[in-house]
């Protein structure tokens, strides 16, 4: 299944509860709430009082994406927050596969998430069916206003077909300048969790979604033509 996943990051806070509606009855799935340590990547963020606060807000799947250094150590108190999904990245964990470990005895879907120029080849196939999300950065984390880096295309479809010789369905979430311009191609490569922020927040939410929501249908049905 394809799943929409605003990046809070680009929201307007004087108006947040209002976008959260507007998201959720557009027909996005998740809400991308990106972590950041100033430490990891070169900003700060989100923290727990910010998730706990909008929790009740919205139904929509929170989607914790992690950008810090040995994030296990909060993992216990963003489950407590509200969190659905955590995502931690490949680079910043001292042990990997006890921090996805951990994540899922807590009752939570884990994701492991690696930069653009990290190898697929760093995740071993113990962690692919660890992981519930592959979580493929298209943009260098953390720095805002940055291009979707083309290649990321060919990592996709590779992370893909990897899967499918492991005889395993992950999601795959690309996260980093997707829009309508690359929405197909990351979708037909085999994406299907979609992070965008500008291009759903700029203007009006609904129509971007729902905008979104066509580009995936055509890509679904010109899929199944080929079948």
């Amino acid at each position: 299944m394809n799943k929409i996943a605003p990046s809070l990051l680009e929201a307007d806070f004087k108006c947040l509860q209002r976008q959260l509606e507007q998201m959720e009855s557009a027909g996005a799935h998740y809400i991308h709430i990106d972590v950041m340590d100033g430490n990891f990547v070169p900003n700060l963020s989100f923290g727990f009082a910010m998730l706990k606060s909008i929790r009740t807000d919205t139904n929509l799947v929170f989607d914790v994406h992690l950008m810090i250094k040995e994030p296990i150590r909060f993992v216990d108190r963003f489950k407590e927050a509200g969190a659905d999904i955590i995502s931690v990245h490949y680079e910043a964990c001292e042990d990997v596969k006890e921090t996805i470990d951990y994540i899922k005895h807590i009752g939570l879907k884990a994701g492991i998430a690696i930069n653009p120029f990290t190898s697929l080849d760093a995740l071993d196939d113990e962690i692919l069916k660890k992981a519930d999300v592959i979580h493929l950065m298209t943009v260098k984390p953390g720095i805002a206003g940055q291009k979707f880096i083309e290649t990321s295309i060919d990592k996709i479809r590779n992370l893909k077909k990897r899967l499918e010789s492991l005889n395993i369905e992950r999601d795959i979430e690309v996260d980093g300048d997707i829009n309508v311009r690359n929405l197909a191609d990351v979708l037909a490569a085999g994406a299907n969790v979609i992070v965008s922020g500008k291009a759903l927040f700029q203007g009006d939410i609904r129509s971007n979604i729902n905008e979104f929501n066509a580009i995936i249908e055509k890509v679904q049905e010109d899929a199944s033509c080929r079948i």
